[in-house]
């Protein structure tokens, strides 16, 4: 797998600040199993084995918290691509962006994609259509705007943020359970630690909406702004 930018700044990064939790609960509960087990075969094995396992717990994080992410809070918020910021922004029926400037869009879309938008009566009678549409168009302006610096700038704030709440979801649910665990084993410090993480981990949680919806729209803006330099 090649690990770009992309990869490290918007699902790795989120990942790393939202496994704290993963860890605690493996090298507190899991890991000296196995290392009572290991110890009489060789000294080293069990450190060997911890970092292997993080690794190992930290890669399939970030594939969970992507999962989570698009899943539930883009699904949620956006129902995939069909009301994202970048279809909202090109219905005749929104005003975020000035019309004649929509118009050259409109038109930019048309003659490099062959893809033709629907006007104002055919969108009220479609407004579906009208979206699906403009899902495709966009889809298109994505693939010739990928080596855009800029762009790619935008994107990888927008994945930040958007992974960074889908692994809270994870973290949040794994902090309570630290929380459940350090009652029953009597660990005071562990469980003042766990509610801690509880209150970090709530927080983007709580503020999911105006973050994907801020950032949402700054991509959609760029994206749009780029795709008329072309």
């Amino acid at each position: 797998m090649k690990i770009n930018s992309y990869y490290l700044k918007a699902r790795l990064f989120p990942t790393a600040l939202t496994s704290i939790p993963t860890l605690i609960l493996y090298n507190k509960f899991i890991a000296p199993i196995y290392s009572e087990k290991l110890e009489g075969i060789y000294d080293v094995l069990p450190a060997i084995t911890n970092v292997t396992f993080s690794a190992a717990i930290i890669f399939l994080l970030v594939q969970i918290n992507r999962f989570l992410s698009k899943e539930i809070f883009q699904r949620l918020y956006f129902k995939d691509e069909i009301y994202m910021p970048t279809t909202n922004m090109l219905l005749k029926s929104n005003n975020e962006i000035e019309s004649s400037v929509k118009q050259n869009i409109e038109t930019k879309i048309k003659d490099k994609f062959n893809i033709i938008l629907l006007n104002s009566p055919e969108e009220f009678g479609d407004e579906l259509r009208a979206r699906k549409l403009i899902v495709a168009a966009v889809s298109q302006i994505r693939n010739v705007l990928r080596e855009n610096a800029m762009l790619l700038q935008h994107n990888i704030e927008y994945g930040f943020f958007r992974n960074l709440i889908g692994g809270s979801f994870l973290a949040l649910l794994l902090s309570i359970a630290i929380v459940l665990f350090s009652n029953s084993i009597c660990d005071f410090s562990l469980k003042n630690l766990g509610w801690i993480l509880v209150l970090i981990y709530s927080l983007p949680i709580l503020l999911s909406k105006v973050i994907i919806n801020r950032y949402g729209h700054y991509y959609a803006k760029i994206l749009y702004e780029q795709f008329l330099t072309l």
